[in-house]
């Protein structure tokens, strides 16, 4: 596991392209029959993946997080963006078609990955966040998620919204979770751009072509900085740092924050005039 410690902005300011992809980019955080993680300071978040073509992989807690196991002391959320997979429990087993959401509670101790097949095998994301009490474990698929359909063509950032685990779906403790799909032709994501000092988030980004790229956005709104990010490459956002991109094709994203509260409307807005 992968130790990232906050930086402030004033820092970040001055940060050029290695540095900023050092502090803020997750580049190899899916791996073929291995799971990687990174934990971040930013609301003591951790960022995970794994893509299990030929054999189950088990989450083990890292040394870092001196716990018996992975969720002693946390809770998770699974989202499935490849083929078909299987995510086992002590107390069951949960099949996640694609864009297929798990949440699991604190105290639970086994949770292994696999994939129905060794050649279109599942691609897991996953955040974890530190929970004070234990919520039932559940399995929202895509059409149970409420879809929301907002922007338009006109601003190129027509998308609709999936949310599965926030404050009124999928229960948890601080952890907030969801997806985007942009439609054909809309390149633009979470314009106009905000802030919310309040939590940190982290996006993903996937279903971008191989020869594709996300141009994402960050920093404060009158220092902003870009990232150029490729397919199942994920990005760490401060409570202080806008968070938006645009893609040189359509794609799709999760989203997910943990801190102060749950509320997904909380936002300080950064008009896109005034962005610097």
């Amino acid at each position: 596991m992968e130790i990232r410690f906050q930086v402030s902005p004033k820092e970040t300011a001055g940060m050029q392209t290695e540095e900023l992809r050092t502090n803020f980019l997750c580049e190899g955080i899916i791996g073929k029959d291995e799971i990687n993680t990174v934990y971040s300071h930013y609301d003591r978040m951790i960022v995970g993946g794994t893509s299990p073509a030929k054999k189950s992989l088990l989450l083990d807690a890292d040394p870092e997080l001196r716990a018996a196991y992975f969720l002693e002391r946390r809770e998770i959320g699974i989202i499935n963006v490849g083929g078909k997979g299987l995510l086992e429990t002590e107390s069951g087993k949960y099949e996640l078609d694609k864009l297929s959401c798990l949440y699991l509670g604190r105290g639970t101790k086994k949770i292994q990955f696999s994939s129905n097949s060794a050649t279109d095998p599942a691609v897991f994301y996953f955040l974890s966040a530190p929970a004070h009490a234990t919520y039932p474990n559940r399995l929202m698929k895509k059409e149970e998620a409420s879809p929301v359909s907002v922007g338009s063509v006109e601003t190129s950032n027509q998308r609709t919204i999936y949310k599965y685990i926030h404050a009124e779906g999928i229960q948890s403790c601080q952890l907030v979770m969801g997806l985007t799909v942009l439609s054909n032709g809309s390149v633009w994501n979470s314009v106009p751009p905000h802030t919310h000092t309040r939590r940190m988030e982290a996006y993903f980004y996937f279903d971008l072509p191989e020869t594709q790229r996300v141009f994402h956005f960050m920093g404060e709104p009158q220092q902003t900085r870009h990232l150029v990010m490729s397919n199942h490459q994920a990005v760490i956002s401060p409570p202080w740092s806008i968070h938006c991109g645009s893609g040189t094709s359509s794609y799709a994203f999760i989203w997910g924050m943990a801190g102060e509260n749950m509320t997904f409307a909380d936002m300080d807005p950064a008009p896109v005039a005034e962005l610097k």
